[in-house]
């Protein structure tokens, strides 16, 4: 409820206009300090925490239901009614309550009302903890389970002797970050309901969630959730990263670090699927601890220039396959004769001798480092087909 109160208060010290928030069955949520125009129905609706049954039903003949963008409703003396400006909390399709004013003494402008809609998303995720989540995750959950994974002592404590976790359980702790998508409000609330229906599912795995501003946090008794149904779950497009099983709820941070490690190479790197496990990484692992400066020189003219990519791509293939000029020609469909020129280039533009096994593990591990960092995106299509 914090939340909610912050950002109403917030948004109406904006908009120097109070206002109202109510559920989706219109009641009384939230409120800021009222001032200025005030009407009988404002004032029941703080009193008594929501208007009468006549009321509702005028408001709702007036299309509130209905409405994905601001409403004015004109006022209805007969009722108590002063003219409002509705403003429909939504999160795609779902309905999750409506933010009122009092469109009089002087009528919003239309630049209000924008700012007013633009505020909706944040408090659509506001709304949703208070309303749906709150028998899954109460605020001194989520408490719990930030220090949690921030290493907090106390944290397994308190979820243990709330009865949120199994005091003998090991924990496993998968992330889920978003492809392709800015973080924002909208994006966090519909990582949230993907999680709040996963754990219905999950009740004997006694799972704990967290959103965070660019990704999503599971722990659950025992072994991982499968990778495809967490993927199914979730509302759009993620990678999972998955640490590490933990033997006590204390050390889930270690799990944690692991998982979110596991995520963020997956998403940089689109070879190692949809979910990583963080003990499967292989190289990758050791690989985002150092910094990208640590390249082999001989690349760094040819990670510059992408007409240089195919020969990237060839060199990359023949070191993932231990150097073996057969497998490298079939992996690539190119004929013998085209990789060794290929290989040859690469030799020349790079500085380097390929049949220096020294050479071939820089090359390789720079290869690597800067698919991490960006620098270097293989295309989806074979090497040979350019």
């Amino acid at each position: 409820m914090a939340d909610l109160q912050r950002v109403v208060d917030e948004l109406a010290a904006r908009l120097d206009r109070p206002l109202l928030l109510e559920d989706r069955v219109q009641k009384v949520v939230v409120y800021s300090e009222q001032s200025g125009a005030m009407d009988d129905v404002r004032r029941d609706s703080i009193l008594r925490r929501r208007t009468t049954s006549e009321v509702r039903g005028w408001l709702r003949d007036a299309g509130i239901h209905e409405a994905v963008r601001p409403l004015r409703i004109p006022g209805a003396p007969h009722l108590g009614l002063l003219p409002r400006v509705c403003v429909p909390v939504r999160h795609g399709d779902s309905l999750l309550g409506f933010l009122w004013f009092i469109d009089a003494q002087p009528p919003m402008q239309k630049a209000r009302v924008a700012e007013a809609e633009a505020a909706a998303p944040a408090l659509a995720l506001a709304l949703f903890h208070e309303s749906l989540a709150s028998g899954l995750a109460t605020h001194r959950e989520l408490e719990a389970v930030t220090g949690l994974l921030l290493g907090e002592p106390d944290a397994a404590r308190q979820l243990i002797e709330a009865g949120a976790f199994p005091q003998a359980r090991p924990v496993t702790v998968q992330v889920a970050r978003p492809v392709a998508a800015a973080p924002d409000d909208a994006l966090r609330l519909a990582l949230e309901r993907g999680l709040l229906a996963l754990r219905r599912r999950l009740g004997g795995h006694h799972p704990l969630h967290l959103v965070r501003y660019d990704h999503a946090v599971l722990l659950t008794a025992g072994p991982p959730v499968p990778g495809d149904e967490l993927h199914a779950a979730m509302p759009v497009p993620v990678v999972v990263g998955v640490g590490r099983p933990r033997d006590t709820l204390a050390r889930a941070a270690e799990s944690y670090r692991e998982a979110l490690h596991a995520a963020e190479v997956t998403a940089r790197v689109p070879g190692l699927g949809r979910t990583a496990e963080w003990a499967r990484l292989g190289v990758y692992r050791m690989l985002t601890q150092l910094p990208d400066q640590e390249l082999h020189p001989g690349l760094e003219g040819l990670l510059g220039d992408a007409q240089h990519l195919t020969l990237l791509e060839t060199l990359e293939t023949y070191l993932d396959l231990a150097g073996s000029a057969v497998a490298t020609s079939r992996a690539l469909r190119l004929h013998r004769t085209s990789l060794y020129y290929r290989l040859q280039r690469v030799e020349e533009l790079a500085r380097t001798d390929l049949k220096d096994g020294g050479e071939r593990l820089a090359l390789h591990l720079s290869l690597k480092l800067a698919r991490l960092s960006g620098r270097y995106s293989p295309r989806d299509s074979p090497a040979a087909s350019s």
